[in-house]
């Protein structure tokens, strides 16, 4: 029978790579709670909170269709015949 105390330092290099990944993905929450989401909450979160900002919008953030966004010409709104496009009849 094989033990795994036989792949003990394997096993600790594996734990050692972990311990350090771990390791730095906490920091980098800690560094981000304290200096991201708390300043945010402190300044546009309150802002927001106490009315001082414009009212939510949904349609400033929803994707537009193509003949909606500015600056855009739409050439061909109707391709006819055989190409590389997606047909609407069923076929492609």
């Amino acid at each position: 029978m094989i033990l795994l105390s036989a792949f003990y330092p394997f096993y600790q290099f594996l734990w050692t790579i972990y311990f350090v990944c771990m390791f730095l993905i906490g920091f980098w929450c800690i560094f981000m709670f304290f200096g991201y989401i708390i300043p945010l909450w402190l300044t546009a979160g309150l802002a927001e909170y106490f009315g001082k900002t414009k009212p939510f919008d949904p349609e400033e953030v929803r994707r537009k269709i193509m003949t909606e966004q500015e600056g855009v010409e739409l050439l061909y709104s109707n391709p006819k015949g055989r190409g590389p496009f997606l047909h609407t009849d069923g076929h492609h």
